[in-house]
């Protein structure tokens, strides 16, 4: 199965000493299943700062991966209540991350549905910031078929 979507995405990060910083995106993407695990793909826009980057989203049970590949590369693990490191590369160079789940909630069919995930970044080591970012997905009005490749 795979359609063409709506995703609404929601993100809001806080950093120590800061406002907090909220960012608002509605784009169209990519819905797809493999047996029980789900991929939501879009592209990034000037908006985000990320133009010319796809996003993946892949949702398996109780883990989800986001995955950016263009000029930002990085895949960033959430399990709820467990801790991942990763490498996040940059034009200036590539950095290790810690990512730890405070909260992950998943719930997506072939329709559609939700993702929430609040999570603290560390920065070699370092508390960097909480984020949260919540994603709404909606069957596209005109793609209420499979798509072909």
């Amino acid at each position: 199965m795979e359609k063409e979507v709506v995703i609404s995405i929601k993100g809001v990060q806080k950093y120590e000493g800061t406002a907090p910083d909220t960012m608002e995106l509605v784009t169209k993407g990519r819905l797809s299943r493999v047996g029980e695990s789900y991929t939501l793909s879009y592209q990034e826009s000037e908006l985000t700062g990320l133009e010319g980057t796809l996003t993946t989203i892949q949702v398996d049970g109780g883990q989800v991966t986001l995955m950016r590949v263009g000029e930002f590369n990085s895949q960033l693990v959430f399990q709820e209540g467990r801790r991942h490191l990763s490498m996040y590369n940059t034009p200036y160079g590539a950095m290790s991350i810690g990512v730890n789940t405070r909260h992950l909630m998943a719930s997506l069919t072939d329709q559609g549905g939700d993702i929430e995930v609040d999570y603290t970044i560390e920065v070699d080591h370092a508390l960097a910031g909480r984020n949260v970012f919540r994603i709404n997905v909606k069957e596209s009005e005109s793609g209420l078929g499979s798509l072909k490749q």
